[in-house]
């Protein structure tokens, strides 16, 4: 088989082990260092799988985050990967998950683009499990979902597509967009030395300008975030006793509910 190329779009999340906080305007706090979200650690270890079976190639990396953060990426460089574009805008601070796929398209793209381009199927932070789907929208390539099982025939994507009653088996033509479903693959640790060597590989630092993707952020979303409250606590539920006829007050009470 021919060298492969695969792309892994990767997410930089505060650490889920640390409490999370809102900023002024009602978003995630994302200051300080970010680290690779679990979730795209099975993008990774599955382009990785995937270049090393083709017999040659390389897994590079995109991602967005704010401050020019990299470690996350650094991690994903240490398992393998051999390069990355991070887009790190100000402006990008309230994007959406189209207004994400844009950017991550056009860092896609300024990569040369790939024989397939790899995503997790949501992040663990955001969670709008959109974004693979308009990713592959943005670049006009085939889409492919909840992969847990991915091959390369030539020319020819096999992907076991998980569902609720197993799996389907789908096929499409390269290249292509497929979201990984988390837990199909066990991601290696990086070493001493990946980490040692991920310090030196190439990431080059983009904002939305350079790529040209517009309006993007608040603007480009076209919402904002009035308020943010505590949901309500949960109330303490009605205790029936039953005195032989407490099937009536049931009755009753699911009837004042509409259910019945």
């Amino acid at each position: 088989m021919a060298a492969m190329n695969v792309i892994v779009c990767v997410k930089q999340i505060p650490d889920p082990a640390a409490p999370g906080a809102l900023g002024a305007d009602h978003t995630l706090v994302r200051d300080g260092k970010l680290i690779l979200d679990e979730s795209d650690s099975y993008g990774v270890e599955m382009a990785l799988q995937l270049v090393d079976k083709a017999g040659g190639g390389e897994v590079s990396i995109v991602s967005m985050a704010p401050n020019g953060e990299v470690s996350g990426m650094r991690t994903a460089l240490a398992m393998g990967a051999v390069k990355g574009v991070l887009v790190s805008d100000p402006a990008l601070a309230g994007s959406d998950a189209l207004t994400t796929a844009k950017v991550l398209g056009a860092a896609v793209q300024r990569l040369g683009g790939a024989d397939l381009v790899l995503a997790g199927t949501e992040s663990s932070d955001g969670y709008t499990g959109t974004v693979p789907e308009q990713l592959a929208e943005v670049l006009g390539l085939p889409s492919v979902t909840f992969a847990k099982s991915v091959t390369v025939d030539g020319g020819t994507l096999k992907v076991e597509r998980q569902t609720e009653a197993g799996y389907d088996e789908v096929t499409c033509p390269l290249p292509a967009v497929v979201s990984v479903t988390a837990g199909v693959v066990e991601p290696r640790y990086p070493s001493f030395k990946g980490i040692m060597a991920a310090k030196s590989k190439p990431i080059e630092e983009v904002t939305a300008g350079d790529l040209g993707v517009t309006p993007v952020g608040w603007a480009g979303a076209g919402q904002q975030i009035t308020e943010v409250a505590q949901a309500a606590e949960r109330q303490a539920g009605e205790i029936i006793e039953d005195d032989g006829e407490a099937f009536g007050k049931i009755v009753e009470f699911l009837d004042n509910l509409k259910v019945i």
